[in-house]
């Protein structure tokens, strides 16, 4: 098993930040070197993906070196709240690219039927219809959008309820009752989290598009 260096402390960080931002490289490789927990643990988040661990995080730490290298001093928040969307946003980019036709069926394969007995999917619940689409913008940019979003989200059940119930980042749709059991909890729970979740993603597009 690998193993990482602990995290710095915040006085330690802020003190290698300061050098690395007046061109000390050494003070920017330790920096990496003591985040490298972090990349490791985000891309626990993407294990379902067929793809080697070593791999991603080797692309993750490319996020975390752009991280480090971008980072704003004077903005106050801690380099990991900036550098884990950095990292996120990277292996993102590269499973974009990998997997677009996977992440075009996730996002319109069924996930269920309705009433009628017609099909549901994720872009239906979203209140985005394929017309609309076309019209107001790119197919692949507002799909794209969503994932952005949801890289944005914090991490707990809102985030995993959407992912698992319409199969994202690779994921099979799950029933609220399979969700349930992954996340020990009722299958009415599940489902008021995932009509909050959708509801909060939907405002977002909605604002992003205007």
């Amino acid at each position: 098993m690998q193993a990482f260096l602990e995290p710095l402390s915040p006085e330690e960080e802020q003190y290698y930040l300061k050098l690395s931002h007046q061109g000390d490289r050494k003070a920017r490789n330790l920096l990496v070197e003591h985040n490298l927990r972090l990349v490791a643990h985000i891309v626990k988040k993407y294990h379902n993906f067929d793809r080697e661990k070593d791999d991603m995080i080797s692309v993750g730490t490319i996020g975390l070196i752009k991280a480090v290298n971008t980072y704003d001093i004077k903005k106050g928040h801690r380099l990991v709240t900036y550098a884990s969307r950095c990292i996120e946003n990277e292996l993102l980019m590269m499973l974009r690219q990998e997997r677009k036709t996977s992440k075009d069926t996730s996002l319109y394969e069924p996930i269920g039927v309705d009433k009628e007995g017609k099909e549901i999917h994720l872009l239906d619940v979203l209140g985005m219809e394929e017309y609309d689409l076309i019209h107001r913008i790119d197919k692949e940019e507002k799909i794209e959008k969503i994932y952005e979003l949801l890289s944005q989200m914090e991490e707990g059940k809102e985030k995993d309820t959407l992912i698992m119930r319409y199969g994202l980042y690779g994921e099979q749709p799950r029933t609220q009752k399979e969700v349930a059991k992954r996340l020990h909890i009722s299958r009415s729970y599940v489902s008021r989290i995932e009509k909050k979740a959708v509801m909060k993603l939907k405002k977002k597009l909605e604002n992003s598009a205007k």
